[in-house]
C-alpha cells in the first residue's frame, strides 16, 4: 500500500476500534490497481454520519442527508460516507431517499461500474463482489448488475463511461454499450454543469479521440448544448492529435472545427456554463490562431498574448498543420521573453506625464499617444526611460 493510503489508516483504525467497519472506496482503490497517480482517498463506513461526528471532534457537514462528513485529521481532510442503498431515482440522476445500511456489499452494489465497486481494507485486502479486477484486467467498463436499470437510475453515468474510456484508454463493454446508446436521450434530464464536467475530464484524457467516436457513434453529442447536428465538422476533431493539449486547447480546438468565431465563440461557451474568464481566455486562444494561421507572431503580437496564449496558440497551429513545433515554439517563446516590456504597467511613463509635459488634459490622445509610446518601445524604436521617452516625444511632434 502506498501514499494517500497509508496517511489515512488510522481513520479507518479509529472507525473499528469504535465498533465499525470502514474501508478505502471507490476510485481511489480503482487507480491504486491501476498503478496511477492518487491524490485522495474515500473512505465508506458502517457508522451513521452521527456516530462519525461522535469518533472525530473536527468534522464538516457537507452531504450529510447523503451520508457524506468531512473528517479533519492531522491537517488532512477525508471523506467519510455511511453504507447506503438508494431509492427510487427521479429526474433520471438522484435518488429520492437513502438509506443507511451497515452491509458493504450492499453498499457496492449501488455504485456505477465494476471497478468503482471494489473495497480495500486497512490491510491492503480487496473485497470485490462484482469482479471489478477482472473488468480492470480486461481494460473494460462494466456496469454493476443491469446497464438499463444504472443508466435510467444516473443518466450521466453513460457520460462517465465515456469519459473512463478517455481517461483509462478501457473499452465499453457490449451490453453496457448497447443500453448507453438506446438510453442516451435520458441526458436531455442532466444539468449543462454536470455534463461539462464530465466533457472536460473527456476533453483531456489520453484516449481522446476514441471518446469522442464513441459520442458520435452512440449520438451523445446530439444531447450537448451547440453539438447537435454538427457530427461531420466533429469529426474533424478525431483527425487530430490532441495528446498534451490543456482543457482551455480543447475547446479552443473542438471550436476551431467547428468554424465557430467571433461572438458566437462566448454564445456557444455560455451555452456550456463556463466561467466568464475561460471564456476570454478561449477567445483570446482563437484570436490568434487564427492570425497565426495568415502570419508569423509580430513583435507587437507577442506582447498583447503573452506567454501563456503563445504557448496555447503555438501548440494549436503546431496539431493543426500537423507538425511537431517544439522548437518553434521556444523561438517565439525566447522572443517574448526579450521584449524590453511585457506590460503596459511596466512603461516608464504615464498619462500623469502626458498632460504635465504637455500641459494639457486628459483626453483620448492620452490613450493615443501612451500607444504609441508602447509600440515603441516594444520595437526598440526608443528605450523604456522616461527622460528618452519625453525627447523622443518631443521630437515627433516637431517632425509632425
Amino acid at each position: 500500500m502506498k501514499e494517500p493510503f497509508l496517511s489515512a489508516i488510522p481513520v479507518l483504525k479509529r472507525l473499528e476500534d469504535a465498533g465499525y467497519e470502514a474501508y478505502f472506496v471507490g476510485g481511489s482503490v480503482r487507480d491504486y490497481l491501476l498503478n496511477k497517480t492518487i491524490s485522495d482517498v474515500d473512505i465508506a463506513t458502517s457508522a451513521t454520519p452521527e456516530e462519525v461526528k461522535e469518533i472525530f471532534p473536527k468534522t464538516v457537514d457537507i452531504g450529510i442527508e447523503h451520508g457524506t462528513v468531512l473528517v479533519l485529521v492531522n491537517q488532512q481532510s477525508y471523506e467519510i460516507t455511511t453504507f447506503r442503498t438508494e431509492g427510487e431515482y427521479q429526474d433520471y440522476r438522484r435518488p429520492k431517499e437513502v438509506s443507511f445500511i451497515r452491509n458493504l456489499n450492499e453498499d457496492l452494489q449501488r455504485r456505477d461500474f465494476t471497478m468503482n465497486a471494489i473495497a480495500m481494507d486497512r490491510d491492503g485486502t480487496l473485497i470485490d463482489p462484482f469482479n471489478g479486477q477482472l473488468a480492470i484486467r480486461e481494460n473494460v467498463i462494466r456496469t454493476v448488475g443491469s446497464a438499463n436499470n444504472r443508466f435510467q437510475e444516473d443518466a450521466l453515468r453513460m457520460m462517465r463511461a465515456v469519459r473512463f474510456v478517455s481517461q483509462l484508454s478501457f473499452s465499453i463493454e457490449e451490453e453496457t454499450r448497447h443500453a448507453l446508446a438506446e438510453l442516451v436521450p435520458l441526458l436531455q434530464n442532466i444539468a449543462v454543469e454536470r455534463k461539462r464536467a464530465e466533457f472536460e475530464k473527456l476533453l483531456v484524457g489520453k484516449n481522446c479521440n476514441k471518446a469522442i467516436e464513441i459520442l458520435l457513434e452512440t449520438n451523445i453529442f446530439s444531447f450537448l448544448p451547440g453539438l447537435a447536428d454538427q457530427k461531420k465538422l466533429i469529426e474533424k476533431l478525431v483527425d487530430f492529435d490532441c495528446d498534451g493539449l490543456t482543457k482551455k486547447e480543447m475547446w479552443s480546438l473542438l471550436l476551431f472545427c467547428l468554424s465557430v468565431k467571433g461572438k458566437a465563440i462566448e454564445t456557444f461557451l455560455r451555452d456550456w456554463r463556463l466561467p466568464m474568464k475561460e471564456i476570454k481566455d478561449i477567445q483570446q486562444i482563437l484570436f490568434f490562431v487564427e492570425k497565426r494561421l495568415e502570419q508569423e507572431w509580430s513583435v507587437y503580437d507577442l506582447y498583447s498574448a503573452g506567454s501563456d496564449t503563445i504557448t496555447s496558440t503555438e501548440k494549436l497551429y503546431n496539431k493543426i498543420n500537423g507538425l511537431n513545433g517544439s522548437e518553434s515554439l521556444q523561438y517565439w517563446l525566447n522572443l517574448y521573453q526579450k521584449l524590453p516590456i511585457k506590460q503596459l504597467s511596466s512603461l516608464a511613463v504615464t498619462g500623469s506625464d502626458l498632460m504635465e509635459w504637455f500641459n494639457q488634459q486628459g483626453g483620448p490622445w492620452v490613450k493615443e499617444t501612451l500607444l504609441k509610446i508602447e509600440q515603441a518601445v516594444i520595437n526598440e524604436t526608443v528605450e523604456n526611460d522616461k527622460k528618452t521617452i519625453k525627447e523622443w516625444l518631443k521630437r515627433c511632434q516637431k517632425l509632425e
